[in-house]
This record gives C-alpha cells, structure tokens and sequence, in this order.
C-alpha cells in the first residue's frame, strides 16, 4: 500500500542506471507515492531546478533536494525507517559508514566512470583505473569483516548505508571491477532478492 507522507507525491528525475536507483528503491520499499521522470544528467526540464544537472534530484511542493545521499537520509528520517535517530550514538556510527562508503566505494566508481566516459577524450587517464579496482577490492575486503554474518551493515536493521552499498556492488559489476568479497556476493544477492529492488531492477522500469 502506498503512503503519502508529503503534501503531494514526490518527483525523481534520475534515469535507474544512475545513483537515482537509490532514491527509487527506498521509496518503493518505504511504499511512498511517487513520481518518476528518468531524465539524462544536464537535461533541460533539470537545470531549471537544479543548475548544476546532476542526477538525480527529489523535486517536492516548494523545494528540490540534489545528492542521493541527502536524499535517502531525508526519505528515511521523514518516513522514520531506515535510519537511526540523530543525537544517538547509532546514527554517528551510521553517518560514519555513510561516508566511508561514499569515500572507499562509491568515489573510486565516479572515478573509474569519468575516465571512461564522462571526462572529454584529452582530460581522462584510462591507466587510474587499475589503481582504482584494486582501491576497491581492498575496501571490500576490509568491510566484509564488518559485515560477518549480519544480514545488514549495521546488524539485524537495514539503513541507509545498505541502499548505498548494495548499489555500488551492481555497478561495480557493470564497471568490471573485481567479483566482491564472499560476504558481500552474499549480501548483494539478498539485498537483489527484496521485492522493492526487484521492482526497480526489471527491465521494462521505465
């Protein structure tokens, strides 16, 4: 059943094969109304809300919320699901994940991208990108230990973090980088198994 929490339904401009993904998963698995517009980064409905053009952006009544990050935390704070409650000790330690994920993750990712695709032919440096999977595997191999048997980062509770990861495990697949530690093949394929991923994931997702 879908929830209103906000005065009228949100709107997501962001295509799924981006960070956008995030912001869609929580919404279907927090059952929020919503609306989905998959526009390209820069495209022109987007800089009249957004002037940087980045993807993707929650659009609500009377103001825009850029960054996925921030997005999902305000989703999750609103919703009061998927996240610790601030002033506690949880949650510094769920920010501090947070960051260490958008750092060791989600940046060497970015990186390997720009120098693929992103950057204009002359600027990009396809030899940083060995360098970068191999930055990558060490971080997995470091956070697998964190994650032991726990079904979630932060133990029996899913949180914000866990949309952030469980991304980035699919993207590094699309990017090639190296098949994740045991741990975390595990992990991705329950967090693939959840309904709400499933119904962002298909392929007739517009």
């Amino acid at each position: 059943m879908q929830k209103r929490i906000f005065d009228a339904p949100p709107i997501v401009y962001g295509h799924r094969h981006s960070r956008a993904f995030r912001v869609l998963w929580m919404l279907e698995e927090l059952g929020i109304e919503y609306e989905s517009r998959p526009v390209m980064p820069h495209d022109a409905e987007l800089l009249r809300l957004s002037p940087l053009g980045k993807i993707p952006v929650l659009a609500l009544a009377d103001t825009v919320i850029a960054d996925s990050t921030a997005i999902l935390q305000f989703l999750a704070d609103s919703a009061g699901r998927f996240s610790h409650p601030c002033g506690t000790l949880e949650r510094a330690a769920q920010d501090s994940l947070t960051g260490r994920l958008l750092d060791e993750f989600d940046a060497c990712l970015w990186a390997a991208a720009k120098h693929s695709f992103v950057l204009p032919k002359k600027r990009r440096t396809p030899d940083v990108k060995p360098t970068l999977k191999w930055e990558f595997a060490r971080s997995a191999r470091s956070l697998q230990s964190q994650l032991g048997c726990h079904e979630f980062l932060m133990g029996p509770t899913m949180t914000v973090p866990d949309f952030i990861l469980a991304h980035c495990l699919v993207w590094a697949e699309v990017a090639k980088f190296n098949q994740p530690e045991p741990a975390l093949a595990a992990y991705l394929t329950r967090m693939r198994g959840r309904s709400a991923f499933q119904r962002i994931a298909a392929p007739n997702q517009q």
